[in-house]
């Protein structure tokens, strides 16, 4: 059985390093774009991703646009999509999952929350 493959996007580095090291000593694989422009154009492509973690808050795009553009490519119309976002204040979830997330994650990540999130993917 292959590994299960994460799409991390997210504008910060360090937040991209810290996930990636969480996720790979947990046995996924992960790829990284440091915006939402880049993650939808590698996501139009054939590239194996059985989930993205995105940033909500990103400049350019955030991830409350991204993710319906993410829903509208046919081929990862049903992919599981986690909000992960330091917006945690009442409400900060049910916007993240209106604008199509699967799931939400609040800053900073509680590593036993995300991998029973991602469990079910």
């Amino acid at each position: 059985m292959r590994k299960k493959r994460i799409l991390i996007i997210d504008d910060d580095s360090r937040n991209i390093f810290a996930l990636s090291a969480t996720l790979r000593a947990k046995s996924f694989d992960c790829i990284s774009c440091s915006n939402a422009q880049d993650a939808l154009d590698l996501l139009k492509t054939d590239e194996v991703v059985d989930a993205v973690l995105i940033d909500m808050m990103m400049p350019e795009m955030d991830g409350y646009e991204a993710i319906p553009r993410i829903k509208n490519i046919e081929k990862r119309a049903r992919m599981p999509i986690i909000a992960v976002t330091a917006q945690a204040m009442v409400g900060d979830r049910e916007k993240c999952l209106q604008a199509g997330a699967t799931d939400y994650i609040s800053k900073p990540v509680d590593v036993d929350r995300l991998l029973q999130v991602l469990s079910q993917v």
